[in-house]
């Protein structure tokens, strides 16, 4: 439903997303639902998103089955390129100024660097960043994180308002002193998530794997990159195996690693008993097949794929990383480890397929949890009352 209540002038409420990069992942997913349902509650909006790489793959066509049209930026890239960040400041520069917004929205690092200094350049009069997580830590070497930090302490103070996705989350960057509490809003992100809570079907996904349809099947969705740390998931899977040879592993996504992981997997006695499936869109099959979810990461905000997993009722094990430990409410929702550890998260694994009451029952709790504080229409209203409150507010000088 359209909102009633119109922006400074009356007019519709402007406002200008900008993305890095629309690979596919669960911030990807965040993004473009908000931009159509602010439209639908009666905002002008437009996203605006840079290059993804080549083996990430996209979720443009996605994103226009929603009437959301991105307008993609190639000079916006990922790395830090002096030249090329130059010509991406001039062209949001541009873009801001023909469109006028009212409230610039950045999500990621380098949306969040480039679009918040064309938007204060502009003098635009809101300007919120979201933090998904950070790359402030387990990304790079201590020159690099020293650099962005600093690059994330002056911007935030430029900043309107600075959105994380969880309380562990704001934690974190009021630990590095990106910015003070009170300056760190949380909005947890929002999906659609009714279509995994109902009845799944069973057996699609292990057909067209080739697995048997009895087997306890182990599966971990999302991108396959380094912070992922997929390589101790591996480990911790040949441990699996030692103990219970019946258990079958499928890694549900795509990226720079699958080669070095599929090689891996191999080395370790696993090319029969670990899967590749690549990217899939299926996800009600998915997660239908997927006796247990496992996320493996170094380095979180709020693992998307938990959210559905637990939206899905699927028993989950996972990294005590960025907001994993709220989202399974420090173990009462699923198991928790430390990151690294492929015996730790072997023995947990073991455990939830060992006592598979005990695991429906936590997943249970985590479904009406996930149902409650990450469905979509929480997002909206959250993300609308803050900009109309920001609005609404005297216009903060930064320092």
């Amino acid at each position: 439903m359209a909102s009633t209540n119109l922006g400074p002038a009356g007019e519709k409420i402007r406002v200008l997303r900008m993305f890095s990069r629309l690979n596919v992942g669960g911030p990807s997913l965040h993004v473009v639902l908000l931009t159509a349902g602010l439209r639908e509650r009666g905002y002008e909006t437009r996203l605006v998103v840079g290059q993804e790489s080549p083996h990430e793959g996209n979720l443009l066509d996605w994103a226009g089955e929603r009437g959301v049209a991105c307008e993609q930026l190639a000079v916006l890239g990922r790395e830090i390129h002096l030249l090329r960040d130059a010509r991406a400041l001039l062209a949001v520069h541009r873009l801001v100024r023909e469109f006028r917004p009212h409230v610039v929205h950045t999500h990621t690092a380098k949306a969040g660097l480039i679009g918040r200094l064309a938007a204060r350049w502009a003098g635009v009069p809101v300007i919120v960043h979201t933090f998904h997580g950070h790359v402030l830590r387990g990304y790079f070497g201590p020159l690099r994180n020293a650099l962005f930090r600093g690059l994330e302490r002056g911007l935030g103070r430029r900043s309107s308002a600075l959105v994380a996705v969880s309380e562990a989350v704001k934690a974190e960057l009021v630990d590095l002193r990106v910015a003070p509490a009170e300056r760190i809003r949380v909005v947890p992100l929002g999906l659609e998530l009714e279509p995994l809570a109902g009845t799944l079907p069973r057996g699609e996904l292990r057909q067209a794997l080739g697995l048997p349809a009895d087997a306890p099947l182990v599966g971990a969705v999302g991108r396959l990159a380094p912070i992922k740390d997929l390589g101790t998931l591996l480990e911790a899977a040949a441990l699996v195996r030692a103990r219970r040879p019946g258990v079958f592993f499928v890694l549900v996504g795509d990226g720079e690693e699958r080669a070095a992981l599929e090689s891996r997997a191999a080395a370790l006695g696993l090319a029969e008993a670990v899967r590749f499936a690549g990217w899939r869109r299926d996800l009600r099959q998915v997660y239908g097949d997927l006796d247990l979810v496992v996320n493996s990461s170094r380095n979180e905000g709020t693992p998307v794929a938990l959210i559905e997993a637990l939206a899905a009722a699927r028993p989950v094990v996972a990294t005590r990383v960025g907001g994993t430990g709220d989202l399974l409410a420090e173990g009462r929702h699923g198991w928790l480890v430390a990151p690294g550890d492929p015996a730790a998260l072997a023995a947990a694994l073991l455990e939830a397929l060992d006592r598979p009451e005990e695991a429906r029952a936590r997943a249970r709790a985590g479904q009406g949890h996930v149902l409650r504080q990450h469905g979509l229409a929480r997002l909206l209203d959250d993300v609308d009352r803050l900009y109309r409150e920001l609005l609404a507010a005297p216009r903060r000088t930064a320092a």
